[in-house]
């Protein structure tokens, strides 16, 4: 059997002795400095969701096609960026996961932080009607906020050819927490002239792949504590 969900068909899946946990890779289309492509965040996403399945036999766990255009109205006035908005984020996630109770419940794999309002308020919802769902975010003690060494080190071990170091150049290196209130009024724009928050100019694929796999324990150790 396959780990994917979109290489199935119904026919697969309407034992309800063998139900399968969904995997839900959650990206963005939007704007990563001059260097890094707008998919980043769900490239990332859909190897750690990837990652996780791997950990788990065949048909335990689907990995679902990912979601590559959400709420990214913060990096609006930079040019690549898609946005649906917050609140159509919001119902888009309540809706796939209702319409997933065929399933034995659905893990977001969220890549991109400007979702976690939407994603949180739809989660609410959701274990309000009693469904199966747990959001995972990565959690990287020291990383910096946005397309600085962090995702450029994690895309130079995933997509070292989509990468253009050559155009690498340091942003804003404030603390998000001292830029959040200038960039709820004017987004990332506001604090950042490149779209860069952080310093991605001595990023590597070792820190990448050292960086994936802390992240990948830690969402296996959530789905496993949350599916036992």
């Amino acid at each position: 059997m396959t780990k994917h969900l979109g290489r199935t068909t119904w026919s697969d899946h309407w034992k309800p002795t063998r139900r399968p946990l969904l995997v839900v890779p959650i990206g963005a289309c939007e704007q990563h400095g001059p260097h890094l492509p707008l998919d980043t965040d769900t490239r990332i996403a859909v190897a750690l969701a990837q990652s996780l399945a791997d950990k788990y036999d065949e048909g335990d766990l689907l990995v679902t096609p990912a979601l590559g255009i959400t709420a990214s109205g913060e990096h609006a006035s930079f040019p690549g960026t898609l946005s649906i908005g917050a609140a159509v984020m919001e119902q888009v996630i309540i809706e796939l996961v209702r319409s997933a109770d065929w399933s034995a419940g659905v893990v977001l794999v969220n890549g991109h932080g400007g979702n976690r309002v939407a994603v949180e308020q739809a989660v609410r919802v959701l274990h309000a009607e009693q469904r199966r769902v747990l959001a995972w975010w990565p959690n990287i003690p020291g990383g910096d906020a946005h397309a600085g060494d962090t995702e450029t080190s994690m895309m130079l071990a995933l997509a070292p050819d989509l990468v253009r170091m050559h155009r690498a150049e340091v942003g804003n290196t404030e603390p998000l927490a001292n830029l959040l209130d200038e960039m709820l009024e004017g987004g990332v724009r506001a604090v950042s002239a490149n779209g860069v928050l952080g310093d991605p100019r001595h990023a590597s694929a070792t820190h990448g792949r050292n960086t994936l796999t802390r992240l990948n324990i830690d969402l296996v150790a959530a789905v496993d504590e949350w599916w036992e």
